[in-house]
């Protein structure tokens, strides 16, 4: 069965002309959906899991399918593990033909391609943010000159990091995360106090 999917990103637009493309490419059926390319799409889950092996998928556009190309190699390997073909009309894609199958391992290797760079690049923003003193995350519920009176105070034997805890209204993990950090010990364990 030829399963048709259209889309389009706001209300005010319609799918007529993608209706008919895909009435015209022999669709039994069409799923329609209104929604932003980078929102959850419902419809399409939902499409998705009642497409069964030797069914076809029909979209108008590559597009209209995927948020990424990274989303659209995901959704192609588990249709292709199902045994469900493709197409898309615009590109002339078929997935059960020789061509249509070289075109999509194609965009595979596109796609590990955009993830790598897309990799890299973070990790360049993240060394860059650290040469300029820049920190992200939670912020540390005591100060380092905090960390070491509670330090101070464990190692007297006179308190514990439970009785700590209460006093100062953290949790337990969070002091003795706070002592571990005077202490590098747990996940300080390599690292050097700050200056």
């Amino acid at each position: 069965m030829r399963v048709g999917y259209a889309r389009v990103s706001t209300t005010e637009q319609n799918t007529v002309l993608q209706k008919k493309a895909l009435i015209a490419a022999g669709c039994v059926r069409i799923a329609e959906e209104k929604a932003s390319g980078v929102k959850v799409r419902p419809v399409l889950e939902s499409l998705l899991k009642t497409l069964k092996r030797g069914d076809v998928l029909v979209v108008y556009k590559l597009d209209r399918l995927a948020r990424s190309m990274v989303h659209f190699i995901r959704i192609f390997e588990d249709l292709k593990a199902r045994g469900i073909a493709f197409q898309s009309l615009t590109e002339n894609i078929e997935t059960n033909t020789p061509q249509g199958r070289m075109f999509l391992h194609l965009l595979s290797a596109f796609a590990t391609y955009e993830r790598d760079l897309i990799r890299e690049r973070c990790y360049a923003g993240q060394l860059a943010a650290l040469a300029r003193g820049q920190k992200w995350g939670v912020k540390p519920k005591f100060t380092l000159a905090e960390c070491q009176q509670l330090e101070k105070m464990v190692s007297s034997g006179f308190f514990t990091v439970r009785s700590l805890s209460l006093w100062f209204n953290a949790p337990i993990s969070t002091v003795r995360d706070s002592i571990y950090r005077v202490t590098l010990r747990g996940r300080y364990a390599t690292k050097k106090l700050p200056r």
